[in-house]
Order: C-alpha cells, then structure tokens, then sequence
C-alpha cells in the first residue's frame, strides 16, 4: 500500500473535559474543540479518490499512533485508518467500521475498542470516522453522517480491493451501535455487512439496563440533546453474525437465550473459557472520574471477561455475548479481550462484498 501513518502526539493534562487516554489528551482532537496543537510536519497524498496525510516527523517518546489519516473528498472530513504492515498483493482482510457513541469520537474510539492492536495478526483494516454532529454533544445522525460511512467504505474497497476484503464488520460503542444496528437496516449497509459487533449498543434480544445506567449524577445532559437514544425494534432482515459485549454494571442481567440465535438454529448458549487480562485498557470518561459510577464506568484496570456462545448456527454464523466483570460503560477494552472478540470475528463467514456489483 506505501502509504505512512499519521502520528498524533499526547498531552499531559492534571484535569480533562474530555475522553481521556490514561489521563492523556489527544492533541489531533483539540484542533476541533479550540485546543491548540503542536505543528506536525509531512505531506498530502492521493490515492484512489482520498487524501492521506504522510508525517516525515518520528512521535515524541510519549505519543500514540492513531493510525493513517484519510480525507474522503465527497464531504472533506476526515477518518483514522489502520492496515497490516507489509500487505502483500492479493492477500484477504478482515474490514472493520470501527463507530464512537455519543459524546465521544473516532480518537476515542480507537482507544476504546483497539483492534489496531492485532491489525498484523489478523490482517484487519479498520476505519474510525467521527460523526458531525457536535452540538450540543457529538452524535451519529443519518442525514449527516450516512453519506460519509457509505464513502469510507468505498474508499476503503477502491485501495484494497473488493475482492482482497474477506468479511467487513461494523463495530459500534454506544450509540455507535445503535447506528450500527440502523445502519444494517439500510441496503447499501445490509448487502455489504459480514458482522456486527456491538460494545453497549444494544443486544439483539435485550439485555435489561442496570437501574443506574447511564451517565452519573452531577452532570447534567446537554440542553438541546432531546430524549436518550433507543436501539430500533425488532430485528434487522439482513444476515450477519453478532456479538454483544458488556460491562457487568451496565445491565441488570444478560439474558440465557437469543432470538438472533433462534434465528439461525443455533443450539443452547454455552460457556466459554474465560478471557483474563493483566493490563487495563487505554481510555475511560476523564470528565466524569470522582462522581462517576461502578455502572458508568471507572478508571481503567485489568479484569476478567464471561464468554458465551451459540453453537451450531446456520451457515456457522457466530453468535455470542461477552461480560466484562466488574466493568461499566466507558472503560476501554483490555488487550486479551479484545484479541479474543477479534478472534470471534474473523472465525466467522464473510463474502458479502463478492456480490455487491462495484458502485
């Protein structure tokens, strides 16, 4: 591919008003909310009908790479993306469309669910776009967003090749996964999707909310907001695996039986090994540490993760449920388990894309 990567360097700050990275603060998301940023050196590209933005300067000893950043020309925002090293001709990826939930955005979301981590493992490419929408808070909205997803998709099958994108995923936190579940009920988006991974955005066959879900007391929602968002009813036509991954606090119970799985033949859900981890995750909700909640979330630490499977599916679809003991909302996923989802992800069917006629 011969393109480089964009480095956004970090900031220390004692006290955030923004997601946070283990206390540290992206510089790159500054720029959009009247921060400052220390001036990067490089040069644009083009390739394929998008822009990338190639930086000659190395990162500070403390700065974290985000990953290529890419202009789609159709609406001239901008998305993170992230590729095997040394990719050769004609080898199979695994695509993800990796979405924020509200409030947040592409950065934080990077962090969130960091399959980037694992891109030369398993060969994944994965986009993280940030909706626009920011006022009074950052959202995904279909009439300003759809365009833009539907174009980093194209863009992302213009440079590697339709036929090289073994399965394509979306991922979505929050209401990244309510719009990933809107999303499946659109056709440009239910003739192209393999899967969809949902981090707290809805379980198809809902698992109740805890009764304190949802952000903590102390601060309120933004004036203008209007009323919480809610997963669409029923269930979409479209055929795809799914994964629905939780904290603990966040739900009142996980249910024992999936109409997703009904769906497809799937036998009784069965318990996996667990998913133990010695390192925490990489981002929690810094606006809200010292009056937040085990059910919104804390800081980050290692943990351990319930896993459980529907076996037996048509079409070895995969279908399961993860739990994050002892976790809430916004706590970043640790290194283990977010291998071990991805590793779910890419053991499933893909191909869709092979019969989309090329747009």
């Amino acid at each position: 591919m011969g393109v480089g990567t964009r480095e956004c360097l970090y900031e220390r700050h004692s006290t955030s008003d923004s997601p946070t990275i283990h206390g540290v603060r992206c510089l790159h998301e500054m720029v959009h909310s009247g921060w400052t940023r220390s001036p990067a050196s490089g040069q644009t590209r083009t390739h394929n009908g998008g822009r990338y933005h190639d930086p000659s300067a190395k990162p500070e000893p403390w700065g974290i790479a985000l990953g290529e950043l890419v202009v789609d020309p159709g609406t001239d925002r901008s998305f993170y993306l992230d590729y095997p090293e040394g990719l050769g001709t004609g080898q199979k990826v695994v695509f993800i469309l990796n979405l924020h939930g509200g409030g947040s955005s592409g950065q934080w979301q990077h962090g969130y669910f960091p399959a980037h981590q694992f891109k030369d493992e398993f060969r994944l490419v994965i986009a993280a776009p940030t909706a626009a929408t920011a006022e009074p808070s950052r959202r995904w909205v279909s009439e300003a967003d759809d365009q833009h997803l539907q174009n980093v998709v194209d863009l992302v099958i213009g440079r590697f090749g339709q036929e090289n994108i073994a399965s394509f995923w979306l991922v979505g936190h929050s209401q990244g996964g309510m719009t990933s579940n809107r999303l499946l009920r659109t056709e440009f988006f239910a003739d192209r999707v393999d899967g969809w991974l949902s981090l707290s955005g809805g379980r198809l066959g809902p698992a109740e909310r805890a009764a304190n879900a949802g952000p903590p007391g102390g601060v309120p929602r933004a004036a203008g907001a209007g009323p919480m968002p809610t997963p669409p009813a029923g269930l979409p036509e479209a055929d795809f695996s799914f994964i629905y991954a939780t904290g603990e606090h966040e739900i009142a119970s996980l249910p024992e039986s999936s109409p997703w799985a009904d769906k497809y033949g799937a036998g009784p859900r069965q318990r996996l090994a667990d998913v133990v981890d010695d390192e925490p995750g990489t981002v929690y909700d810094g606006r809200r540490q010292g009056n937040s909640t085990k059910a919104w979330g804390l800081m980050p630490r290692p943990g351990v993760a319930h896993l459980y499977a529907y076996p037996g599916a048509r079409d070895a679809r995969v279908i399961a449920d993860v739990v994050r003991i002892d976790k809430g909302h916004t706590e970043g996923l640790e290194p283990n388990i977010t291998r071990r989802i991805v590793e779910l992800m890419c053991s499933a069917p893909g191909g869709k894309l092979q019969g989309v006629t090329a747009s």
